[in-house]
């Protein structure tokens, strides 16, 4: 072959080449982590329940996700459903409030920003809410304030434990007092299953702010929070102006909140399911004859992941921090 027929097919091989239509991929199939950056394949993130194999970012999930990774298979039955919200104030700002709620409906396949329902966690049997950050920012209006409070009224019958999974930009505007009504209510229904003498443990995950937090995320008897989940009432901009001094980096998140003894523990997510379902099984009533103290705390601790001793205040095992 002579050099010019070389260069000759040479030009033809690259013409081709360049005519050759890119390969689509499609859409969803590889995930990109806002931490770290890593691209990692979506049914692998699935699998790890949306933890970065990387970096251990927990990424947000919906309602159903959050119901799918913890409730046992064949056992959520939802309840209230079919519970939703109207415009009582008739509110409008870039849209009518009617409009944007229609909007966030179509989007999320929701009535609203919770889901409520009776569900097996490990076969033990307990009544769970779950927030929907995707539903205008999973914020409280009268349908989350109704819902939640008549899950809680209907585990206090049912002598049910109580777990809402906490995701919330805080009270709904658009509701103006009639949101902000919501906080004593819920508030005063978990008195009532307080008195009861029944378990109310609140998973606060990232963000958890405003009314939220100032009222039902703050009252569980073992509060739980998810690694560096954001945790507040006040923004951080707001308050360095209130205070006038420069708050810690680390200030609002989970692992702050721990140290000063506002959660009680710190759950990765691939370890919640187990971690909730011990906890029920830990305080559920038994008639066991214990001879001594010391055997009933070892009877306790062993069923928990991790192992302590009395007067300890902080264990790191199984990447479960406690307070």
């Amino acid at each position: 072959m002579s050099l010019f027929d070389w260069f000759a097919n040479r030009r033809k091989s690259t013409h081709n080449s360049e005519q050759r239509p890119e390969r689509e991929i499609a859409d969803g199939l590889w995930i990109k982590c806002e931490n770290c950056g890593a691209l990692t394949y979506t049914k692998d993130l699935q699998a790890n329940q949306m933890v970065c194999l990387e970096c251990g970012h927990h990424i947000r999930v919906s309602s159903n996700e959050r119901i799918q990774q913890l409730i046992d298979s064949n056992t959520w039955i939802p309840i209230n459903e079919q519970v939703r919200g109207t415009d009582p104030l008739k509110f409008r700002d870039r849209k009518p409030y009617s409009d944007r709620l229609q909007e966030y409906q179509k989007k999320t396949g929701l009535l609203d920003a919770v889901q409520t329902g009776i569900g097996n966690i490990e076969t033990e049997p307990v009544a769970l809410g779950v927030m929907d950050f995707g539903f205008m920012g999973g914020s409280m209006g009268s349908v989350v304030g109704e819902k939640l409070t008549r899950l809680i009224e209907k585990a206090t019958q049912e002598n049910l434990p109580v777990i809402i999974i906490c995701a919330s930009g805080g009270a709904r505007m658009q509701e103006g007092m009639l949101s902000l009504m919501q906080m004593a209510k819920i508030s005063g229904a978990l008195e009532q299953h307080r008195e009861a003498k029944l378990l109310y443990i609140p998973v606060l995950t990232h963000p958890t702010t405003g009314g939220v937090t100032a009222s039902f995320a703050m009252l569980g008897d073992i509060i739980i929070a998810e690694p560096k989940a954001t945790i507040g009432f006040a923004g951080r901009r707001v308050i360095e102006q209130t205070v006038r001094e420069k708050l810690p980096d680390n200030f609002q998140t989970s692992e702050y909140l721990l140290e000063h003894g506002f959660v009680d523990a710190i759950v990765p997510r691939t370890q919640l399911k187990k971690t909730l379902a011990q906890l029920i099984r830990l305080h559920k009533p038994f008639s066991t004859t214990i001879s001594s103290a010391e055997s009933l705390e070892a009877g306790l601790y062993s069923h928990l992941p991790f192992q302590t001793e009395p007067d300890n205040i902080l264990t790191t095992d199984n990447n479960i921090q406690l307070k």
